[in-house]
């Protein structure tokens, strides 16, 4: 007569039940082997979709001048690597002035647009004033309204305010975004009502009960603002492209494509220049991904 350890029966159950999981989707559902792996074969297939081309771009800002990068096998990791490709193109331009510019542009906008999209947002959201729902469709109708059709009239603006050729003039057309405004307020309005009625109860003001129980649980939508905030000013060529005209102000999109006959027929140099272009984008997201996937659902009760 045979008899099996506890801990032995145990260690199987273990085995059984992650082995389960591994067959089984994000709900818990189970589902066959080759269904699974289609899955991630699709996903493999977008993400060599979408991180591909900056792969390659890295791969050729770091190959040298002896390498080939047409060949008809193409060669991912180079058999050279150097870093000489950025020293270069930081001697063709001033691309250090250009990415400080670029920046500033790019932090400015990051700080209005939090700070006056969460004010919007909660009094959309929260408070109670007349016209409140005309203020609503005005935001959304603002976002049908294509930029270029208001171009013209956004640049005679600045220079009737005598801001053109400055960064404050690149900065102020987007400092609040519709879009942005729209995000924080249905963030608020998901919010449960029942703590700041407590905090009302207990004499909070308006002011009060935004930066001390409202803002901290829309955290992740905060910083679904600030990427989007800081990745369009920082992309942004339209617009720096009409308004300045001083090359020292310029911002980065402008400076490289400023100069871009320079190095246009050095494949490795404007390579490089796209990395240097999107670097800050990648620390950024780097920095806010916990928050940004945390998304709107932030619970403002705990416990």
């Amino acid at each position: 007569m045979s008899t099996t350890a506890p801990g032995t029966t145990a260690r199987a159950e273990r085995r059984r039940e992650r082995r389960a999981a591994r067959l089984a989707d994000g709900g818990g559902r189970r589902m066959p082997l080759w269904q699974l792996v289609l899955r991630y074969l699709l996903l493999l297939a977008v993400l060599a979709l979408m991180i591909g081309p900056f792969l390659w771009q890295l791969s050729t800002s770091l190959k040298g001048p002896t390498e080939d990068i047409y060949s008809r096998t193409p060669q991912l990791i180079p058999a050279d690597p150097t870093l000489g490709n950025y020293a270069k193109v930081a001697d063709l331009i001033p691309v250090w002035d250009f990415a400080l510019n670029s920046l500033k542009v790019a932090v400015t906008n990051v700080l209005t647009n939090c700070a006056g999209a969460a004010l919007a947002g909660y009094a959309l959201a929260r408070l109670r004033f007349k016209g409140r729902r005309v203020a609503l469709v005005a935001f959304v109708m603002a976002m049908l309204v294509p930029v270029e059709s208001i171009i013209i009239a956004q640049f005679m603006t600045m220079r009737e305010l005598q801001l053109n050729n400055t960064l404050i003039g690149v900065v102020l057309p987007g400092c609040i975004g519709a879009m942005n405004v729209l995000l924080m307020r249905n963030a608020f309005a998901n919010l449960p009502y029942e703590v700041e009625e407590a905090a009302y109860v207990d004499g909070a003001s308006a002011w009060q009960r935004f930066l001390y129980i409202a803002l901290p649980s829309v955290k992740g939508t905060l910083a679904v603002v600030a990427i989007f905030a800081f990745m369009g000013a920082w992309d942004d060529f339209l617009w720096p492209l009409i308004v300045l005209s001083d090359q020292q102000k310029f911002t980065l999109t402008i400076g490289l494509d400023y100069l871009h006959g320079a190095f246009a027929d050095n494949q490795r140099l404007v390579a490089a220049g796209t990395i240097i272009a999107v670097a800050p984008l990648i620390v950024l997201f780097a920095c806010l991904q916990r928050y940004f996937f945390r998304g709107v659902g932030e619970g403002a009760v705990k416990g």
